[in-house]
């Protein structure tokens, strides 16, 4: 497995936990994020930016999840019809209107 999407699932799980951990998690995203811009591996960073603005917009960091998820989805030219893609759409879509 790709250390970034290690880092990006760790995250996931910490905020699955019956407590959950958003500060390691929010961690462990950054890590993911950091990894994946070293190695290129946009799909990865993609995926780990997701997650991230998704913790930051239900803590009411609006402007940092636009930011974020908005620079990295920007990058991509092709491929939007995968997964990974329409649900970043979407989720900038949604928070653009709500």
């Amino acid at each position: 497995m790709h250390r970034a999407e290690f880092l990006q699932r760790q995250g996931v799980v910490l905020l699955m936990r019956p407590t959950p951990d958003a500060i390691a998690a929010e961690r462990s995203f950054e890590d993911a994020i950091e990894v994946a811009r070293e190695q290129g591996a946009k799909s990865f960073e993609l995926r780990a930016a997701t997650s991230l603005a998704t913790l930051w917009h239900s803590q009411g960091k609006r402007n940092e999840t636009r930011d974020l998820l908005g620079g990295v989805y920007a990058w991509f030219t092709e491929g939007f019809d995968t997964p990974d893609l329409r649900r970043a759409k979407s989720l900038l879509d949604e928070w653009a209107n709500g």
